[in-house]
């Protein structure tokens, strides 16, 4: 039995983790694929990686809904996921739920841990709050960027040394031993985005797919959605 392929945003990591033995006793296929940047999971379905589920931003799936490379009327909404500010575990935890504390905690900071600046979209969102923030000149050399925010997060749990934060979606964050969420994005500053699942145009097992996604959005599997940062 072949294993079903799913390229999706690392937001969507920790759930589908928790559900991979429900999958495969539903569908009797095993999950296979890649986690990481939504951008750059676009770029693998586009270049025509296997896939049978691709899981994104609502936008980038509507958009490739548009274009023909994921099935009409297969999107399926998973829920809201908010970027939150991360400290490693047992770490004095800075205050940083408004604009203010969040720039001293930054300034602060002997190295700051977040997802790719151009292709992620909570890495894309953080450069731009240091911008605004008026500091992205000042912590340059403290910038530690990685493909994705689990291995962002994962880098800044191994890390020696204190003083580091981290800022991704807080699926990433609380999925990572090591590391723990202390706050939301201030107001100001907040990303909120909604990840949707979708069957690929070319998926060859569309009605494993349809299982899968149905199984990821159930009922049944609310509270490990918002255990896991789904909101």
């Amino acid at each position: 039995m072949s294993s079903l392929h799913i390229l999706s945003g690392g937001a969507a990591q920790g759930l589908v983790n928790q559900l991979r033995g429900a999958i495969y006793n539903e569908t009797g296929r095993a999950v296979e694929g890649s986690f990481g940047a939504v951008g750059i999971m676009r770029d693998k379905l586009l270049a025509g990686e296997p896939c049978d589920v691709v899981i994104l931003t609502q936008a980038l799936i509507a958009d490739l809904t548009t274009k023909g490379h994921v099935q009409p009327g297969s999107a399926t909404p998973l829920g809201v996921v908010k970027t939150g500010v991360a400290v490693k575990s047992g770490e004095p935890q800075p205050k940083v739920d408004t604009p203010e504390t969040l720039k001293a905690a930054l300034l602060a900071a002997k190295g700051i841990y977040f997802p790719d600046p151009v292709k992620a979209t909570a890495g894309i969102h953080f450069m731009n709050v240091l911008k605004q923030l008026g500091i992205d000149q000042q912590v340059a050399g403290a910038l530690r960027p990685y493909p994705n925010g689990a291995a962002a997060m994962k880098a800044m749990a191994e890390a020696s040394g204190a003083g580091l934060i981290g800022c991704t979606q807080v699926t990433e964050i609380l999925y990572t031993p090591g590391v723990q969420l202390i706050s939301l994005l201030p107001k100001a500053f907040e990303l909120a985005t909604v990840y949707t699942a979708a069957i690929a145009a070319k998926a060859e097992q569309p009605q494993a797919a349809r299982m899968m996604i149905d199984l990821m959005a159930a009922p049944s599997a609310a509270e490990l959605r918002r255990a896991g940062g789904f909101e």
